[in-house]
């Protein structure tokens, strides 16, 4: 546990610094994670006018404390180590004072840092009490996994009208610190053990801080809204209200005082900024069903505010596209599609196979967790990996009866379904609108499509002049690229 030394001298013992106690930010405590590679910011609070000085990994830097109680020091970016350390902070009198205070932290290890937000599928824990809600293998991966250079901190739900410091500590990929207490995100569990299994034993640290039933606007920073998209300005103009009246101040997608914008942010993620990190994996979306066409714009504000409170121009934001439920998200799709084609650090992992249309929380989350990790395998950690998106709809040609399909992200297609069924989700459309089901011209028995495009065709249309996939409800995906990755909904837009 972290470690208090109270250093007491005659020359202090009537000083105001004999009080002084060093309070460390919330990253700060036994068994943490520190990012490779980067900056390392380190802050706290103490006596005003006093000195503090940071000693890790042969560095020491100090700084002195402001008039407001806070101080910050920047460690130089260190190399990765599993070897476990010592973080010492003292405080001290001004002037090259006497010590006043003198706190330790154990077994720090340095490694990659990512975070895990979103709603409740991704706060669905690697294994709990309710077997609706949790993951298919957790009771057996829980079990098995003896990972102390995988930590986590998985934080309590809060709400704040302002950003609150929330202490939340470091445990351990084991049996034992698995299972006690609040859950890590099974999402979050399968990304970080994929990541440190690839990397060969780096250290990885996860801090998990999801809330299920949650808009994205209540995960997003207040510094998120600054030159936001006019459709947004609403919700950048909001005013928290620290005692919400469900009768009078409900209103789509807030009914909920936990829901207002800003204030998860405040109460379960702001304390760990400036923590340096990779970046954030999100899994959200449903809450925001209902404004699907201001979501984009939504996915814009928090990662720009999440980046420029992490301090990091370079952070990734690689989220889950919805699976298919009793319905197929396309209005969300879309805009999560658009986001990502417009900001160059974010990606997605396509789950249009492994949904549930009975069930909003499918519990194979280990797919979802490698998906998402094989984005920062390509795009942080240098893998050699040829593919790693979702095909993704180009253009289609029309040929009387005959649509040709083309995509990107994919140099060859195959068809798997469960059932063995070689007639996908695909739909054509004539000029009076009416959808009819599609099949595959250019597929054979086993379900291997010929060519590098996807050729469709409808007995009860003539001429098509539209496509569409997936946008039906209570479809599933079962059109895969060369890297088993899904095709997700799509439609074509009108000509």
């Amino acid at each position: 546990m972290v470690k208090r030394l109270m250093i007491i001298s005659t020359a202090v013992l009537c000083s105001q610094q004999l009080l002084a106690k060093i309070d460390l930010g919330t990253p700060f405590s036994d068994h943490a994670v520190l990012q490779r590679g980067m900056k390392l910011p380190v802050w706290g609070s103490a006596s005003a006018g006093n000195d503090v000085s940071v000693d890790f990994a042969g560095q020491k830097v100090s700084a002195k404390v402001g008039a407001d109680g806070k101080w910050r020091v920047d460690l130089s970016p260190l190399e990765a180590s599993a070897v476990s350390r010592k973080m010492i902070v003292t405080e001290t009198a001004p002037n090259g004072g006497a010590a006043v205070d003198t706190v330790e932290v154990n077994d720090v290890v340095v490694g990659e840092v990512w975070l895990a937000s979103g709603q409740s599928n991704m706060e669905c824990p690697i294994w709990g009490s309710n077997p609706r809600y949790r993951d298919a293998n957790g009771g057996l991966m829980v079990a098995s996994t003896f990972l102390n250079n995988i930590r986590f901190a998985a934080v309590e739900h809060k709400w704040s009208v302002e950003p609150v410091a929330q202490k939340t500590p470091w445990r351990r990929f084991n049996p034992k610190e698995l299972t006690s207490g609040r859950q890590v995100s099974a999402v979050g569990f399968y990304f970080a053990r994929e990541i440190y299994l690839a990397l060969g034993g780096v250290p990885v640290g996860i801090v998990s801080a999801n809330w299920g039933g949650t808009n994205i606007d209540a995960w997003t920073p207040r510094s998120g809204y600054e030159g936001c998209d006019p459709s947004i300005k609403a919700v950048a103009d909001y005013e928290v209200k620290k005692n919400w009246n469900p009768k009078t101040d409900a209103t789509k997608p807030i009914s909920r005082a936990h829901q207002q914008p800003t204030v998860l942010w405040n109460g379960m993620v702001s304390a760990w900024a400036p923590m340096a990190s990779r970046g954030f994996i999100w899994y959200q979306g449903c809450h925001n069903n209902g404004e699907s066409e201001l979501y984009a714009a939504k996915m814009h504000a928090l990662y720009n505010g999440w980046a420029k409170e992490f301090e990091n121009p370079d952070f990734k934001l690689y989220f889950v596209q919805l699976a298919p439920y009793n319905q197929n998200w396309p209005g969300i799709v879309k805009a999560q599609n658009k986001f990502a084609a417009e900001q160059k650090n974010a990606a997605i992992a396509v789950t249009a196979d492994v949904g549930n249309f009975s069930d909003i929380h499918p519990n194979n989350k280990e797919i979802v967790g490698r998906r998402l990790a094989v984005h920062a395998l390509k795009n942080d950690y240098g893998f050699d990996i040829p593919e790693t998106d979702s095909p993704v709809f180009k253009k289609v040609e029309f040929d009387g009866a005959k649509a040709k399909v083309y995509f990107d992200n994919a140099k060859s297609f195959y068809i798997y379904a469960d059932n063995r069924s070689i007639e996908p989700a695909f739909e054509l459309a004539g000029k009076n609108g009416a959808w009819m089901k599609a099949k595959v011209l250019n597929v054979k028995e086993n379900g291997v499509i010929k060519g590098d495009h996807i050729e469709l065709t409808c007995d009860k249309i003539k001429n098509p002049v539209k496509v569409r996939y997936m946008i039906k409800a209570y479809t599933m995906g079962t059109v895969y690229n060369e890297a088993s990755l899904p095709l997700g909904p799509f439609e074509s837009e009108s000509k």
